[in-house]
């Protein structure tokens, strides 16, 4: 008589953490849903060039929160590699007549290797430390990217031909470069939900909670670290190589440390930790940048106002207040 009994209550905990967890994955099936059907609609009432600028910084803010959201790494420099992209990306275009797809790829691997290196010097301090070194390479390859005859200097490399999507689609219709920038922004969400709902993101997240904890478990957690940065510097170089095919130019200001200071502002604003705060936090940003141009030197003390009111009032970010709101990860 009590085995029945002890069975059904030993699993009811079980039972009511599977409902959670499938609560949680259908409110961000939804918010995903609603996402994709926002970016696919709003290019018939928005400019699709802001759009696709949006959607670029939206995927370096996802980027960039995969390694501190979830890694718990706070890189300082992350423009690097946004920036090293587009050069690569854009220079590969112009003078070595690469098509986009080829260009865009190019500019992501150069990321990649410049996270490897970075990453490897990068992860051997902690804290305010690991910050300040990633500040540091980020100086030295803008310095590079000033002084290099390929980059430009000042003037960056400008009129990149969109060129012709695998030889077939002409890049020069606004249509056609927003749906291969869409493809690219849901192919790089995609890929981050995936990493951080894998195996690989469980000890991730564990090694941000209690690094010595993860470690006493026998996970090697600096290769993890590497790991994370290294696909935290490709997917933002993504966004950089994509960007510069998308507005035919690479210049100074995707490398410099104010941009790297706004992709913070944007995480944060959305909601470090989440998967969809970046987004939210980059289309804030972006749109202030956009509509409030006309204030000059302004547009900056207006985000500060706005970001310190959100740090206030919303201190987990937009997103993470509203998914704090659910009871319900977002």
């Amino acid at each position: 008589m009590n085995t029945p009994m002890s069975t059904t209550t030993s699993s009811a905990p079980v039972d009511a953490l599977a409902t959670k967890a499938a609560g949680g994955h259908s409110h961000m099936a939804i918010a995903f849903g609603l996402m994709v059907a926002f970016f696919l609609i709003a290019p018939l009432f928005v400019y699709p060039v802001f759009l696709m600028k949006v959607m670029c910084f939206a995927l370096f803010a996802c980027a960039f929160n995969l390694l501190i959201g979830f890694g718990g790494l706070l890189s300082f420099g992350h423009a690097m590699f946004l920036g090293s992209a587009g050069y690569a990306s854009a220079h590969a275009a112009k003078v070595w007549g690469l098509t986009p797809e080829l260009a865009i790829l190019f500019g992501t691997v150069c990321a990649v290797l410049l996270g490897v290196v970075a990453g490897a010097l990068a992860i051997r301090r902690q804290g305010i430390y690991f910050a300040m070194i990633t500040l540091a390479l980020a100086q030295m390859v803008y310095f590079f990217s000033l002084q290099a005859k390929f980059t430009g200097g000042e003037d960056g490399i400008q009129g990149v031909p969109r060129g012709q999507l695998f030889g077939l689609i002409d890049l020069g219709s606004p249509m056609a470069m927003y749906a291969v920038v869409f493809t690219v922004f849901i192919g790089g969400f995609l890929l981050i939900w995936r990493v951080v709902h894998s195996p690989f993101g469980q000890v991730l997240q564990a090694i941000r909670e209690n690094e010595a904890r993860a470690t006493s478990l026998g996970y090697d957690t600096d290769r993890y670290k590497h790991l994370a940065f290294v696909l935290s510097a490709g997917l933002a170089g993504l966004a950089g190589a994509t960007k510069a095919i998308v507005f035919q130019l690479a210049s100074l200001t995707d490398v410099h440390w104010s941009m790297s200071g706004e992709v913070v502002l944007m995480t944060l604003l959305g909601g470090m930790g989440t998967l969809f705060g970046p987004v939210v936090g980059a289309a804030i940003i972006v749109s202030m940048q956009n509509y409030l141009a006309q204030l000059g030197a302004w547009v900056t003390i207006v985000q500060g106002v706005i970001f310190v009111i959100c740090v206030l009032a919303f201190r987990r970010g937009v997103v993470g207040e509203i998914a704090n709101w659910l009871k319900k990860p977002l």
